[in-house]
């Protein structure tokens, strides 16, 4: 019967995003905003109204188009391109606003004024593959204008996309020029690398998660080497499914070496191959092929780390890390739960949170002292413990966190997630010790080092906060859009109130109700209250109950003057006491 009560429609989709959008970020936050607001309203809004189209998301980096016409959407992205070209003659090449494009019709759900479903997540899929500058569509906007527009195409062949049935075939749209975007390289004299999603071989795209699970597990073991500077997940993973060079993914990434691999599993066996291949050359260091047993999966993960590390680091570096190794389960059913629950956890959407805490749920069933499924879902009840009214809210993820870390004291995620839970429940300093332990673990996860920024930020610390965020972006180049909000809260600290409100207005459709409360004020210190007006308004739609004395309570400053300095502007803005 729910089912029955989705509204959906068919609708052509454009997604597209800024390509080094951190790196202009990083070289000039005022500026950068500055010139995002500024095409947005003279190319972007004019070109999507000629072509009848409607923004209905927008991030930091990227925008997601709908359209009633397939040749409207491609004829937009077309427009689009070429006027952001011509918008960037005379700036700096280093200063281009670059975009990559992908257009996809399908059917989708409707929420509001937000669109779900596959029909979206085919166009993200095809913009991520796209080169700068360039247009891909899906083979269904083929079959649609061929012969109906003046654009040409080309015949990319058939490709796999993440989390997607079935294989698709891909054009990419001829005329447009595929941009060479030259950016310099982080300063680091480590070995620097990144693990490209693993592709599965198993003949079954319903396997993806397994082999995805496997090599963010790669990753993780990885960056607990302090000798080595590991790209994240995030990152590495908008690379799936596009036969890119890899001397282009080290530019883009700015690393030295690229880890490729796949997974075929069969029943209760398991072949794992993996190349790590120097990007200046495209040579292979090494190479290694695993045929197990499904139950030595785990053994498997930990060669192939150390015979990298090993390569690249030498073995001092192994024998130091065995003494901080986290815990497994010896449950491949609750394994494979874990990694079921991370695929939800990973992928936005309406019903992702619910989805991914049941599969956590069954994992903790199958193995209760599990640490990993444990400390993920103490992170997801965390998050939805400000929407509650109730007193305890925090007594669960409280004691999910303590007990993940008295199973696993080696557990750098559990040591960050009971520092998280205690920082937000108002336990400052209790907070810092776990904070600590988990940067000492595991120093180069940048979404780990974003939320340890948090402490900082509370603590009143707005410039180490803003250092960490900056490294956790250099580990992290092609990060998601929670990274903006953290980084708009400690800019508001420092009083950038500009920086701060454009960074969240490029977020509006994704904010949490305190998220609204800080843009409206820094609306109100911007000298524009009908606007902050405007955003408790929302800020109340989203949490009707919500006043002064809650709003003190989700936002644990530890120094009187930061609450004042957000609490101020907020109730002269009109959330009542």
């Amino acid at each position: 019967m729910a089912e029955e009560r989705v509204q959906r429609r068919l609708a052509a989709i454009l997604a597209a995003d800024v390509v080094g959008y951190s790196r202009l970020m990083n070289q000039d936050e005022v500026g950068t905003l500055a010139t995002l607001k500024a095409r947005r309203r003279d190319v972007l809004e004019p070109v999507v109204a000629k072509h009848k189209g409607r923004v209905f998301k927008v991030t930091g980096d990227g925008v997601l188009l709908e359209f009633g016409s397939a040749v409207n959407a491609v004829q937009c992205a077309v427009d689009l391109q070429h006027d952001m070209a011509g918008a960037n003659t005379g700036q700096p090449d280093d200063r281009h606003i670059v975009l990559r494009i992908g257009v996809n019709l399908g059917d989708v759900m409707v929420e509001g004024g937000d669109l779900y479903g596959e029909g979206v997540n085919i166009a993200a899929r095809l913009e991520s593959m796209a080169e700068p500058g360039a247009i891909l569509v899906s083979g269904t906007i083929y079959d649609y204008v061929k012969g109906k527009t003046n654009a040409t195409f080309e015949d990319l062949g058939t490709q796999i996309l993440k989390n997607i049935a079935e294989a698709m075939r891909v054009y990419r749209v001829a005329g447009t020029p595929r941009v060479s975007i030259a950016t310099p390289a982080p300063a680091t004299d480590k070995p620097s690398i990144a693990v490209l999603p693993f592709d599965n071989l198993s003949g079954d795209p319903a396997q993806q998660y397994f082999s995805d699970g496997i090599t963010e597990d790669i990753i993780t073991e990885l960056s607990r080497f302090r000798s080595l500077f590991v790209i994240a997940r995030n990152s590495s993973f908008q690379f799936r499914d596009s036969a890119i060079d890899v001397r282009r993914i080290g530019r883009e990434l700015h690393v030295q070496y690229v880890v490729e691999g796949s997974v075929r599993k069969a029943g209760d066996r398991l072949r794992i191959s993996v190349q790590l291949i120097d990007c200046a050359t495209a040579n292979h260091v090494w190479s290694e092929r695993y045929d197990r047993g499904l139950v030595d999966v785990f053994a498997v993960q930990d060669e192939v780390v150390h015979a990298i590390v090993a390569m690249l680091a030498g073995q001092l570096s192994i024998a130091e890390s065995e003494k901080s190794r986290r815990k497994r389960t010896a449950h491949l059913g609750a394994y494979d739960c874990y990694l079921r629950g991370l695929e939800h956890w990973r992928s936005p959407g309406p019903d992702a949170d619910a989805k991914s805490n049941e599969w956590f749920e069954r994992a903790l069933a199958l193995d209760p002292n599990y640490v990993d499924p444990l400390t993920t879902l103490c992170i997801s009840e965390a998050l939805l413990a400000p929407y509650s009214e109730s007193d305890d809210r925090w007594d669960r993820p409280l004691a999910m966190a303590t007990k993940a870390v008295t199973l696993d004291p080696n557990n750098s995620w559990s040591h960050c997630a009971l520092g998280f839970v205690k920082l937000c429940s108002g336990r400052l300093a209790e907070a810092s010790p776990h904070f600590d332990t988990a940067m000492r673990l595991n120093p180069n996860d940048p979404d780990q080092i974003m939320w340890c920024s948090n402490y900082h930020t509370y603590s009143g610390n707005f410039d180490i906060a803003r250092d960490m965020i900056a490294e956790a972006e250099r580990l992290n180049p092609l990060p998601p859009s929670w990274y903006g909000k953290g980084k708009a809260i400690a800019e508001y600290g420092l009083h950038h109130y500009s920086v701060a409100c454009g960074l969240l207005e490029g977020l509006r459709n994704s904010l949490h109700y305190w998220e609204h409360c800080y843009l409206a004020a820094c609306y109100f210190r911007l000298g524009k209250p009908p606007n902050a007006e405007r955003e408790v308004a929302e800020a109340l739609r989203l949490k009707p109950n919500l006043c002064i004395r809650e709003l003190a309570l989700v936002e644990p400053y530890a120094r009187q003057d930061d609450l004042k300095h957000l609490l101020v502007p907020v109730q002269m803005a009109g959330l009542p006491e």
